[in-house]
């Protein structure tokens, strides 16, 4: 057995003031609840919260304090992420860091998939992170949108990750999606997923924990939470080596799958479909965009009626487009 604890921070973010010393209280509550705890994550854009005119430069006083208290409880922090300004090219990247027991930061990782359009004016990120806890195992991180394209953990599992953190600021209606591509993420690539969201301008919570067979080992609900969890990296190990509860393993057939994809040779044409899909725009109000029938109801209606009908209620006039 390889255990290490984990733990997740589900807390309250206020959009318009820091939440640093709200972390940096929750963080010693924590230690002190659960003083076996080894690593801990809160969620994304804790600590400054959803709006990207509190960036900050690469190297600033609140990342300090994350090192100081890092080094004080002798755990692994990943304290959400920031907006933080690259000064070489101007550009802001939401960014996480990974600060070890030293209260060094080993690691930082700019989310590669910025949630588009509403993000437009944060640039994408284009390094993967992965690192190394001694004597416990690979550990990988994604930021929220970044999960929704599988890829991104294809090439994070391909390398060994055994475990995914994944802080997330999911605040709208499509939670519930999320919370099932995490699970279909730890089936798909054997892996724990640690999901961690917020609560107010932070998200509307339901954190959660998946191990490498899908099954939840915990799920926040819509208030305050502090979860650690000791996860098995040996499991892991076991479940790709002989598939998940003895049946699928994905990826040895990954491995040795007989084909490329061509989707992913930008200049095979293989995608050309997308090409049909309009801009990446914000929708606005009344927007029929997809819609290939632009018929006002009335009209729908009359030719509804006129024509025979075919099963379950359906016009064969419906659905054509005009001229075909």
């Amino acid at each position: 057995m390889t255990p290490f604890a984990i733990a997740g921070v589900q807390m309250y973010v206020n959009a318009l003031q820091p939440n640093v010393d709200g972390m940096m209280q929750r963080l010693d509550v924590l230690m002190m609840r659960f003083p076996w705890t080894q690593m801990v994550l809160f969620s994304e854009l804790a600590p400054f919260g959803p709006l990207e005119k509190f960036k900050l430069p690469p190297e600033n006083d609140v990342i300090d304090r994350f090192c100081e208290a890092a080094r004080r409880h002798k755990i692994w922090l990943i304290p959400g992420s920031m907006f933080l300004t690259n000064p070489e090219d101007g550009k802001v990247y939401n960014t996480s860091l990974v600060i070890n027991p030293d209260g060094e930061v080993i690691r930082r990782y700019a989310k590669m998939f910025p949630f588009l359009p509403y993000e437009a004016g944060v640039a994408a990120g284009t390094d993967f992170c992965v690192f190394d806890v001694p004597d416990v195992g690979r550990f990988g991180l994604s930021i929220c949108y970044d999960m929704w394209f599988p890829e991104t953990t294809r090439q994070l599992t391909s390398q060994g990750v055994e475990v995914l953190l994944h802080p997330v600021l999911t605040g709208t209606t499509d939670r519930d999606a999320e919370l099932a591509i995490a699970r279909a993420t730890a089936a798909q690539f054997q892996c724990y997923v640690i999901d961690v969201n917020g609560l107010g301008a932070g998200g509307v919570g339901k954190s959660l924990v998946v191990d490498p067979t899908s099954l939840v080992l915990h799920q926040s609900a819509g208030q305050e939470d502090m979860f650690p969890i000791e996860v098995d990296l040996s499991m892991v190990r076991r479940q790709r080596e002989t598939g998940m509860k003895g049946l699928g393993q994905v990826l040895k057939s990954f491995r040795d799958r007989p084909t490329d994809f061509s989707v992913y040779d930008r200049t095979s044409g293989t995608d050309a479909f997308l090409n049909t899909l309009g801009p990446l725009q914000v929708p606005h109000q009344g927007s029929r965009a997809g819609l290939h029938v632009d018929v006002p109801a009335s009209a729908e209606a009359e030719i509804f009626d006129r024509e025979p009908k075919l099963g379950f209620g359906v016009s064969p006039a419906m659905g054509k487009t005009p001229g075909n």
